[in-house]
């Protein structure tokens, strides 16, 4: 296929309409109307075939999770998604792959009516830039620099689902890892988390007004929280104990490998937020009926860094903090 057809493919499969959309895709830019008492968020991703996703990864999920890894972040500021731009690199035109890919996009674009207003398509390696744009009003949003001494640390959902799903693909694993992944539909969840992720939009709208500060857990816990701390010139203890786990990883991984993969594993694309401890009764049941609840995890303490603890109080040695690009 020639460019401007897989842009029409494109465009066709991820069709939203929306009233503050004024001008779209097939023109130089894109005219877009915010609305009155609200800021634009707006974040870029980019994602690279044998960084990101396996190069056999199946392009619905590769759509799937380029936007959902996006909106990610705009669910740490409280946001509300709105529109996208689509940067595709491509090997060669392969029309199969780019409607498979586009129907994991817009799959996850109509759960959130929104909608995809221009980018480019180039050819070179695979790789996929997103930029989404999203409303919150004035003042509300959720930062990293906002917490305080004595707040709570909570999570939403659960910890280390993404790293294992990605254990459960590794033909690298040792053969007693191999063993302890063998439970086809535990298996399968695990990989779930990995490939198509939750966003969790809906919880982020219900924290305005509540968290103080927020941030999506992408990289690692212990990663991402530390860029809370250091923020907002704070430190943070863990409770390891505490780090809420699913069915499946408890099942099929041991006490060291979870605690590895809750800590650093990164991928999980859950929040991570401060509150006050007053009232979190209250709010987090209000959380909960929102489709995904938290757990309280540790505190905000003055001490600079994240320290993690066992239920003893002893600490905990952490080989690594999270993912980071370029290190050695």
């Amino acid at each position: 296929m020639a460019e401007f057809d897989l842009i029409e493919l494109i465009r066709a499969r991820c069709a939203i309409a929306r009233d503050d959309v004024r001008l779209g895709i097939g023109d130089d830019a894109a005219l877009l109307a915010v609305p009155a008492g609200q800021v634009l968020a707006v974040s870029t991703d980019t994602l690279v075939a044998g960084v990101h996703f396996a190069q056999s990864t199946k392009g619905y999920d590769v759509g799937w999770k380029a936007l959902a890894v996006n909106l990610s972040d705009l669910a740490a500021m409280g946001a509300t998604p709105a529109w996208a731009t689509l940067a595709l690199t491509l090997p060669q035109a392969d029309a199969a792959w780019v409607a498979d890919f586009a129907d994991g996009f817009a799959a996850l674009a109509r759960e959130f009516k929104l909608a995809l207003v221009g980018g480019d398509t180039t050819q070179g390696p695979l790789s996929i830039t997103l930029t989404v744009h999203g409303f919150v009003p004035e003042k509300a949003a959720l930062r990293r620099d906002a917490a305080q001494i004595g707040d709570a640390v909570f999570v939403t959902g659960t910890l280390g689902d993404a790293a294992a799903g990605l254990r459960c693909l590794d033909k690298h694993t040792t053969a007693a890892q191999r063993t302890l992944a063998t439970a086809s539909t535990m298996r399968e969840s695990l990989i779930a988390r990995l490939q198509r992720p939750t966003p969790r939009i809906a919880q982020g709208l219900a924290l305005r007004g509540r968290a103080r500060a927020c941030i999506d857990v992408s990289d690692g816990l212990v990663a991402d929280l530390g860029h809370i701390c250091t923020a907002s010139s704070v430190g943070a203890e863990i409770d390891l104990g505490l780090l809420p786990a699913s069915p499946a990883l408890f099942s099929l991984f041991d006490a060291d490998a979870r605690a590895e993969m809750q800590l650093a594993g990164g991928d999980d694309y859950e929040l991570c937020f401060t509150a006050p401890k007053a009232n979190a009764t209250y709010w987090l049941n209000d959380l909960a009926s929102s489709g995904c609840g938290a757990t309280r995890i540790g505190r905000i303490v003055a001490e600079p860094g994240v320290r993690v603890h066992d239920s003893a109080g002893n600490p905990v040695a952490i080989a690594r903090a999270g993912w980071q690009h370029f290190a050695s």
